[in-house]
């Protein structure tokens, strides 16, 4: 009777010690803490690139460059001076030509008596370009601007520049501002944390993988399961390297709340506001710890089947593709969140972690979607661990022969 009412309490006293060892060996690799680091790093090393490679830029390129203009039209004569660069007006192409041969100016244009009515104008330059540069294009429509509505408030002038400034704002079906209004921000924000959810899940679950065929070549599996049942071994790993994983993904939302400070406080004028609500961190959270789960379970199964460490990599790819799937749905996804195709993607359990971040960040989901897609998720995850522990008791032990499908299929009745 004694030993009988001890032995639930050491196998969850093993347990414990299974779960232990995987976290604190996954969170000592090399590898992870390079990976759980390297993130932030090289988003602090982007945001002080986009501050100062355009002031490099700025500052190699000359202060002032002179474009030259021939006139049929007789009307642009004013408003010459365009920020860094200067029209000069010529009273023909020769004289043109000549100044651009002498490099007195960079190129030159020729406004045609018919411009009124067609908008054409000629360009004629030195260097072989696939098109005028951006900040030529503005100058250049500055200038006609600016003269075709001479006679107009400098007010007026500006608005005609920029004729337009539209702020959206999306409403609920009560009429009410919703919490998620879209826009850059929140397209760069859905990108941004799919990716890192990606990372994330692929990290833990390729390290279960790695670690359960060295374990089979290695031997080590034998003395392992002479003191631990397979479910305890699979229900260690899974869980020991999911909490390394859940480790990584909190070390990133907080970095991540220090860099996007510092994102917004520089670049506040062309992403906005980024709004990361409570709500978005609780899903994103729930859709790691299941998405992992099914991943790493799928993966623990394909792992007990295959011979070696390089083999069970190869045969992870087709757990992994799967998951990345929305990726190439991401044009329609952040467009029409609502199409059929993406609730499909958010109910079929391997896509969607993934889609349902995407989806969450641009636009409120239906609660309702959100329920059937947890369940779906989660029942997934108990029939995978059923399977992956019949796999577990038949083939762990299995050295140097994969099975075949007929075979597996066969284990499955028998177990």
């Amino acid at each position: 009777m004694r030993s009988s009412s001890k032995w639930p309490v050491t196998n969850v006293n093993k347990t414990k010690l299974l779960i232990k060892h995987e976290f604190l060996t996954m969170v000592k690799r090399k590898g992870f803490i390079i990976m759980t680091l390297i993130v932030p790093v090289i988003a602090l090393i982007g945001l002080l690139a986009a501050r100062v490679i355009p002031t490099i830029i700025n500052s190699s390129t000359p202060t002032v460059q002179n474009i030259g203009y021939i006139d049929h039209v007789g009307s642009f004569t004013k408003n010459e001076s365009q920020g860094a660069l200067t029209l000069v007006k010529y009273g023909t192409e020769d004289e043109a030509k000549a100044a651009l041969l002498n490099k007195d100016i960079v190129e030159y244009l020729v406004i045609p008596s018919d411009y009124i009515s067609s908008g054409l104008i000629q360009r004629y330059g030195l260097k072989n370009e696939i098109e005028m540069s951006g900040i030529g294009q503005t100058t250049i429509r500055d200038f006609l601007l600016a003269n075709l509505l001479q006679g107009n408030t400098p007010e007026v002038i500006a608005r005609a520049k920029a004729p337009m400034n539209i702020v959206s704002t999306t409403l609920t079906g009560t009429g009410e501002v919703a919490k998620q209004q879209g826009g850059i921000s929140a397209m760069i924000l859905a990108y941004l944390f799919a990716i890192l959810l990606l990372m994330s899940i692929f990290s833990s679950s390729g390290y279960l993988l790695q670690g359960l065929g060295e374990e089979k070549e290695n031997r080590v599996m034998e003395i392992l399961l002479s003191s631990v049942s397979s479910g305890q071994l699979l229900v260690g790993k899974v869980i020991g390297l999911g909490a390394g994983g859940l480790l990584q993904i909190v070390i990133w939302m907080v970095s991540a709340g220090f860099i996007m400070k510092l994102a917004l406080d520089n670049f506040s004028t062309y992403i906005g506001v980024l709004n990361i609500t409570p709500e978005f961190l609780v899903v994103g959270l729930i859709y790691f710890i299941l998405g992992y789960l099914l991943v790493a379970v799928s993966m623990a199964g394909a792992g007990a089947i295959a011979p070696t460490a390089r083999e069970g990599q190869q045969m992870s790819v087709l757990f992994t593709l799967p998951v990345i799937v929305p990726i190439y749905f991401m044009a329609l996804i952040m467009e029409h969140p609502e199409n059929v195709v993406v609730k499909i993607l958010t109910f079929i359990p391997i896509t969607s972690p993934i889609t349902v971040m995407m989806r969450l960040g641009l636009s409120e989901i239906p609660v309702w979607e959100l329920a059937v897609s947890i369940v779906l998720m989660i029942l997934s995850i108990i029939g995978c661990f059923i399977l992956a522990g019949k796999l577990f008791r038949t083939y762990l032990l299995m050295y140097g022969k994969r099975p075949d499908l007929k075979e597996v299929f066969r284990s499955f009745r028998n177990a």
